[in-house]
C-alpha cells in the first residue's frame, strides 16, 4: 500500500512536468518565429526596428536615424566599451566599413548602455571611421532581440534585415555575407 500511495502523486507530478515542458516548448519555438533571427532563418526580411528613431551622434550635437540612409547597405553593429568581443572585432568592423565605403555602404555603430567618455575612447582607440549612434537608455534595440553585446545585422538597401550574427563578428561572416547583400540591386 504505501508504494501505491506514493506513485499515484508521483505519475501525476510526472506528467504535470511533462505537459508544461511541451508548452514551454511550443511557447518559446513560436516566439522565435516571429523574432528577427526566424524571420531571417526562413527568408522573410523584416523591416530594421526603429528605421527613424533619431539617436545622438558621438561627438557631434546631432541626431541621426537609420532611415536617413536608405538606399546604402548597413552593417549595424551594437557594442559596449567595455566589452572584450566588442573590443576584438572592432578592427573587422574598420575593415568592413572600408568595403562598404567604396560600395556606397557604411557600418553603423549603436553603443548600449554606455558613457560617451568611454564610447569616444573606444573610437579612439580602435581608430574607427564610421558613425557611432548612442542608445543611452536601450530603447532603439530593444526590438533587435539583443541579449548581449555585441551583435550585428545587416539591413539592405531597402530598410530590411538580411543578415545578422549574434556575438562576435568575424572577417570569414563579413567576408561571405556583405559581397552577396551589396550584389542585390535596390
Amino acid at each position: 500500500m504505501p508504494v501505491r500511495r506514493f506513485a499515484v502523486p508521483g505519475v501525476i507530478t510526472l506528467v504535470a512536468v511533462g505537459l508544461l515542458a511541451v508548452l514551454a516548448y511550443g511557447v518559446s519555438s513560436q516566439g522565435a518565429s516571429g523574432s528577427i533571427k526566424g524571420l531571417v532563418a526562413r527568408g522573410d526580411f523584416p523591416r530594421a526596428p526603429n528605421y527613424g528613431m533619431r539617436l545622438p551622434l558621438l561627438g557631434a550635437h546631432e541626431r541621426e536615424s537609420l532611415s536617413q540612409l536608405r538606399g546604402k547597405v548597413v552593417l549595424l553593429n551594437v557594442f559596449a566599451s567595455w566589452c572584450p568581443p566588442c573590443q576584438a572585432e572592432a578592427p573587422v568592423l574598420e575593415q568592413a566599413q572600408r568595403l562598404l565605403a567604396s560600395r556606397g555602404g557604411t557600418v553603423v555603430g549603436v553603443t548600449y548602455l554606455d558613457n560617451a567618455s568611454d564610447d569616444r575612447a573606444f573610437v579612439r582607440q580602435y581608430h574607427l571611421t564610421f558613425p557611432v549612434l548612442r542608445d543611452v537608455s536601450g530603447d532603439f534595440i530593444a526590438p533587435y532581440g539583443i541579449s548581449g553585446v555585441p551583435d550585428t545585422f545587416v539591413i539592405d538597401r531597402r530598410g530590411r534585415i538580411e543578415a545578422f550574427r549574434y556575438y562576435q563578428l568575424t572577417k570569414q561572416w563579413v567576408d561571405r555575407t556583405l559581397p552577396r547583400i551589396l550584389s542585390q540591386a535596390a
